[in-house]
């Protein structure tokens, strides 16, 4: 584009801190490296009072300006040079700013081919006519930037920071900044800084909490507060505190005249709600940068003003017990106790849990009842406090009155010590002990809900699924709304696990649908965590891709409304999904991701199997030692029982990027057994399948065959095919298993069958059709994200016999030909004998070349 003669001028538009100015840096240093002179020269209020007071250092020395017409022809005269060949790139900063003589000589400048403009103009900002002149035109080239959107804050920040980046830490970059790149350098800054942003093992995460800015940021915003006049700062003030404000709240503190002032310079913005017209401020810096200069009897002054306000209006809407409390609280440091009380219940409901703790604090003690602690122990345990949550739901029990009390305490407490700090048989106690309380056939009935979800979640789905047997079918005809829609979670995870994939998706979903129409009365968060199920049920059933989109979707949902504890669960399902997929570095990412969030509520439940998935992640990617750091971490924590079996993937396939393919697989079948005896049809079916990818395709195939059977999802069905083909050695059904695979989704698993089916073609002296097979499977190994298994190196070690083919894998992972012998129990001597043999088949003369052709 600079390269284009026709363009005289190249003017960027925005707002501040869009980067405009860094761009126009950009273009300069470019011109100038293309063989032009630059310039730079910065517009002002103050320079624009004095004619060509901008520019005045790029113009020759002892040329005469009395005459601005003879003057002009010279300046260009004497910058063109001779033959006008000199060229000039003249980098403008706040064009709209110029004055009327400078923006005409530069026009006659471009216009002589002397020079090009590179200008800034903030957007809606005004300019003299010369100076629209000047910016407009067919020679002249505009480019407007914007902020970032979510999409491109996160490839920013990946790309500044060198590394993966949280989800919830993009999320909260981007609200906060407003995809504004200044605000967002200075955020970043001000964070690392502060030590708030670090990074762990896997990604860069923000702690809990806004995210600090510079003095810088904080100079810049004050600047863009201040272009206002004097009459605007109390309503500023009062939004900062107050906001949304409604327009008729705003108007008594501002003329109309001057909020249009503040809603032209983009300081506030105005939202048309029905009939309602609320005011709020247009960017999230703006409140700390205001609230940050109000004294604090000022600041006492306009809360309870406002407050009066409001009661003035008769307090009719339904949150404005809530902003009434909070603002007298913040005021005065107290406020009416029924206020308080009232006023949690709304946080509650709106799931601002922060502000139940803060507004439950300050009830004087006299005033609490059972209810009131059965809400500051809930908002603890949703910000993951699982010990105060206890300590308040203990005092809550204490304190009930009713039958009705005593099961939400229970059912409370349980959620704590259960979910949050995997204390299962405490939490299994505390059930037990409400059942000689309570007597009601309705309240016996939540208890036994509780238990099946308690005992599903736990490890024992089929247990739990008969406890659920007489759930209402409908929503309608539930006594407890929460009871229910726990009840139908629960049930579509036991149907999931237990292999009625179809059930379970339809469960669900009928669960979802229930928990919109019943939002406004249910205690549980956002209805996305409905569908947490559906992610693993559609992997089950053989959608591997659709299973991503949902879980994708539903996670955005969850990190949206501040869901966070089915959030955390939401991304282990999502990098389950992904493990089962075959995509070892997205499966790694999610399962980060779910450390990340667990890690910083303190969810000791999800830490174990959330470690567990990250570790068997990085050993497919053959990184051991973040594998080890992973499992070390992970077996400090209590296991819940989820996914029974499961969680010994990781130890099975370290073993395995380690060479040791016979003891992978006893931990496995050990793994087997125990998700047999508690009912996990599909883990087991999964754990099975990876014995038969590590050598064991004989020993499980009959058992897969028979789990296809009790599984109605394709993904079991594919699974026994591929260890039949695995066990037979049959290439053209290992062909169609990769065909099969891949429709499912299971990239690893069809770059496996189509490997080993080249391997066998290979061996049998058929090279066109093992060279086909090789194709369909580097297309898609291509999709596995680095993914390294012994099944994809096949092809390699296809002339090698089974014992050849582990003491090879063995021998490039670093093992002496004694420890080789101590592992598989043989003699050193017969190691020794094998290896003389492997080096013989495959061209090699050391371990180290062993060791690269493997790979």
């Amino acid at each position: 584009m600079w390269g284009d003669r026709q363009w005289r001028g190249f003017v960027i538009f925005g707002v501040a801190g869009v980067g405009k100015s860094r761009l126009a840096e950009e273009w300069l240093d470019r011109a100038v490296g293309a063989g032009f002179k630059g310039a730079r020269a910065t517009a002002s209020a103050a320079a624009a009072a004095v004619p060509l007071g901008a520019i005045a250092h790029l113009l020759p020395t002892g040329v005469d300006l009395s005459d601005p017409v003879r003057g002009f022809a010279t300046v260009v005269e004497v910058l063109g040079g001779a033959a006008r060949r000199e060229r000039w790139a003249v980098l403008v900063d706040d064009l709209h700013l110029l004055d009327a003589t400078s923006a005409v000589l530069l026009r006659q400048l471009m216009d002589a081919g002397v020079v090009r403009l590179i200008g800034t103009v903030r957007t809606g900002e005004p300019a003299s006519e010369a100076v629209q002149a000047l910016v407009t035109g067919e020679a002249v080239y505009r480019v407007d930037l914007a902020e970032l959107d979510h999409e491109q804050v996160e490839a920013v920040l990946q790309k500044v920071l060198g590394g993966l980046v949280g989800r919830r830490t993009i999320r909260e970059l981007f609200m906060a900044s407003g995809g504004n790149v200044l605000y967002l350098r200075e955020l970043v800054r001000g964070a690392l800084t502060a030590g708030t942003l670090a990074k762990d093992a896997e990604m860069w995460e923000l702690a809990e909490g806004r995210a600090s800015g510079t003095a810088r940021l904080s100079d810049l915003i004050k600047a863009r507060l201040a272009s206002v006049g004097l009459q605007a700062r109390p309503v500023l003030d009062l939004l900062s505190l107050c906001q949304p404000l409604s327009l008729a709240d705003a108007e008594t503190i501002a003329s109309p005249d001057v909020l249009s002032e503040l809603d032209g310079a983009g300081l506030i913005r105005a939202i048309q709600d029905s009939r309602r017209t609320t005011i709020s401020l247009a960017h999230p810096l703006y409140g700390e940068t205001l609230r940050a200069e109000i004294p604090i009897l000022s600041r006492r002054i306009i809360l309870l003003a406002q407050a009066e306000r409001t009661e003035a209006h008769g307090a009719r809407r339904r949150d404005d017990a809530l902003h009434i409390a909070t603002w007298r609280l913040a005021a005065t440091g107290t406020a009416d106790p029924t206020l308080l009380a009232q006023a949690a219940t709304l946080a509650r409901h709106a799931h601002d849990y922060q502000q139940v703790v803060t507004l439950l604090q300050a009830l004087p003690t006299e005033s609490h009842s059972a209810n009131t602690m059965l809400l500051l122990g809930e908002a603890f345990l949703e910000l993951g406090d699982s010990q105060r949550a206890e300590e308040a739901l203990a005092a809550a029990d204490l304190h009930v009155n009713s039958e009705q009390e005593k099961i939400a305490v229970t059912l409370a407490r349980t959620t704590n010590l259960f979910w949050i700090a995997a204390r299962v048989e405490e939490a299994l106690s505390v059930n037990d002990r409400a059942r000689s309380v309570v007597t009601s056939t309705a309240g016996r009935r939540l208890l036994r809900i509780n238990e099946a979800t308690l005992i599903t979640v736990s490890g024992q789905p089929a247990r739990g699924l008969d406890l659920l047997e007489d759930l209402e079918e409908e929503l309608q005809e539930a006594s407890d709304v929460t009871a229910w829609l726990m009840g139908a979670v629960t049930k579509a995870t036991g149907l999931a696990m237990t292999g009625k994939t179809l059930a379970a998706i339809k469960a669900a979903e009928k669960a979802y649908r229930a928990h919109v129409q019943a939002n406004e009365r249910a205690l549980m968060p956002n209805p996305s965590m409905q569908l947490v199920v559906a992610t693993i049920a559609t992997a089950e059933a053989g959608d591997l891709r659709k299973s991503t989109e949902i879980g994708e979707s539903v996670y955005t949902d969850l990190m949206v409304a501040g869901a966070t504890f089915p959030q955390v669960w939401s991304a282990f399902h999502l990098g389950r999904t992904e493990w089962l997929a075959g995509h070892a570095t997205s499966a790694r990412r999610w399962y980060a991701e779910a450390v990340a969030l667990a890690r910083a509520r303190h969810y000791i439940s999800a830490l174990h199997p959330a470690l567990g998935g990250l570790a068997a992640a990085t050993a497919l990617l053959g990184e051991t030692h973040t594998c080890e750091a992973a499992l070390k971490e992970r077996n400090t924590y209590r296991a819940m029982g989820a996914f029974s079996g499961e969680e010994y993937l990781a130890e099975s396939w370290l073993l395995a990027a380690r060479g040791h393919l016979s003891q992978a697989r006893e931990i496995l079948l050990k793994a087997a057994r125990i998700a047999q005896v508690t009912g996990h049809v599909t883990s087991e079916s999964a754990l099975l399948t990876d014995v038969a990818r590590l050598g064991g395709a004989k020993e499980v195939a009959d058992r897969l065959r028979e789990l296809a059977q009790v599984c109605d999802g394709a993904f079991a069905a594919a699974r026994a095919h591929f260890a039949t083909a695995l066990a037979y050695d049959n290439p053209e059904q290992l062909l169609g298993v990769a065909e099969e695979m891949e429709s499912i989704g299971a990239d690893l698993l069809s770059a496996e069958a189509a490997s080993t089916a080249a391997a066998v073609w290979r061996r049998r002296g058929q090279t066109r059709l093992a060279t086909d097979a090789d194709r369909k499977a580097a297309a898609a190994a291509a999709r596995c994200e680095g993914a390294r298994t012994p099944l994809l190196a096949t092809t390699v070690t296809a002339s090698l016999t089974p014992r050849e083919r582990e003491i090879a894998f063995l021998a490039s992972n670093g093992n002496s030909s004694k420890d080789i012998a101590i592992a598989l129990t043989l003699s050193v001597r017969t190691v020794n004998n094998h290896l003389h043999h492997i080096y013989n088949k495959l061209g090699v003369t050391t371990r180290r070349e062993l060791a690269q052709i493997l790979r």
